[in-house]
């Protein structure tokens, strides 16, 4: 939270706070109490290995567009899982870069402002250093030893893989260490391209995925809803309440998680930061709003004990006020909490229901990326315990 902000919200609207938001209204998000679960979640672990080349660029803008949506969708199912996702960009030898890599991660704030990074650039050969994309995704990546977490890549590009380096680790000897970790790999093809569909579907065999094919565009559910800025604007309101505290390492680690999320509230399109707030005000996206030692969730839950907190460690203006002053901030950001993920909710289901009606007119779910990811999801994860019964978010 900025200082002069921060600041400004304790020492001058506390009690319009209060007066703001006196009652919790019922939502999804009732006032934490101090019992904490300890059963283990599920794991899904879902790496994303995006061709970045030139003839992609219609595919990547609908990454960025959707990768929220996407996410929301692989969250919800029961038991609600813990997700994580990665990303490997690749392109081929003599272009910018051959592979480039963000780790399985539950701050997806992170992974998000690196994927708004990328550019379709480069390729211009026909083939591309698939073989290395998807060795590097299986040996490189920091996937779970938990033998009962979902692990699923997509593989995503519209050209076939080069054969012909000597040195290449070949896709078929790439796969069987992926099932050996319990890894399947999907493939999604762009486009049209026979040599790259004979491919993908060989390499989809190889390991339990599924093939679909897509445009070259994607085929991504784009609906730009009248609810879209008002959302963007929530979120960012339920952004400014977080306090993040620790030691000075730990908030420099903290302070890269605030500066992705600023990025994307200042350059991500209003569509996509509508998608954030509604994965962010749902159980399963906790964890990235909130992350890890972000001081209200951790008391407000019972998890830390404000007493045990050190002094130095707490954000800088807090620490001027006593220790009752710093219970009552607690609990009233702790309600306007409760407040602004009620008000999200509310918008996000009127929300939902105009794309819903958008979709019956256009009548193209079925071939969407969306649907078809949340579909191939759905039927794989199926067989580690998890249950998916509602249609994909968009």
């Amino acid at each position: 939270m900025n200082t002069k902000l921060l600041a400004a919200f304790l020492f001058a609207t506390t009690i319009g706070i209060v007066l703001a938001y006196p009652q919790n209204r019922g939502g999804a998000y009732p006032k934490p109490t101090t019992q904490v679960s300890t059963a283990v979640k599920p794991k899904v672990e879902a790496v994303f290995v995006l061709d970045t080349t030139g003839s992609m660029s219609g595919l990547i803008q609908a990454a960025k567009e959707n990768i929220w949506s996407i996410a929301r969708s692989m969250a919800s199912a029961q038991p609600t899982p813990e997700l994580k996702i990665g990303l490997v960009a690749f392109r081929d030898r003599g272009d910018q870069y051959v592979t480039q890599l963000v780790n399985l991660s539950s701050d997806l704030d992170t992974v998000y402002a690196t994927l708004m990074d990328f550019r379709a650039e480069g390729g211009g050969d026909g083939p591309e250093s698939v073989n290395q994309a998807l060795h590097d995704a299986v040996d490189k990546i920091g996937w779970s030893q938990d033998p009962n977490a979902y692990k699923v890549m997509f593989l995503v590009g519209d050209a076939p893989p080069h054969m012909d380096y000597a040195d290449d680790v070949k896709y078929p000897e790439t796969l069987k260490t992926a099932a050996a970790k319990g890894i399947i790999v999907n493939t999604i093809q762009a486009g049209a391209d026979a040599s790259t569909q004979e491919q993908w579907r060989h390499i989809a065999s190889l390991s339990q995925g599924q093939y679909f094919q897509v445009g070259q565009t994607g085929n991504a559910v784009a609906v730009v809803t009248p609810y879209d800025e008002k959302l963007a604007q929530l979120a960012k309101e339920l952004d400014d309440t977080r306090l993040f505290y620790g030691d000075e390492g730990k908030r420099r680690e903290l302070a890269a998680k605030e500066a992705a999320t600023s990025k994307l509230n200042t350059e991500a399109s209003a569509a996509s930061r509508a998608k954030r707030a509604l994965f962010n005000a749902s159980a399963p996206g906790q964890k990235n709003f909130a992350d890890e030692n972000e001081l209200v969730d951790d008391v407000s839950s019972g998890r830390v004990k404000l007493d045990a907190v050190a002094p130095a460690s707490l954000p800088e203006p807090v620490r001027a006020l006593s220790k009752d002053e710093q219970e009552r901030l607690i609990q009233e950001t702790a309600k306007k909490r409760t407040e602004l993920r009620d008000q999200i909710q509310a918008l996000g289901a009127q929300r939902q229901e105009y794309i819903a009606d958008k979709l019956k007119e256009s009548k193209t779910e079925a071939s969407s990326l969306d649907y078809q990811i949340f579909n191939t999801v759905k039927a794989q994860a199926a067989e580690k315990g998890l249950k998916y019964e509602a249609a994909p978010s968009y």
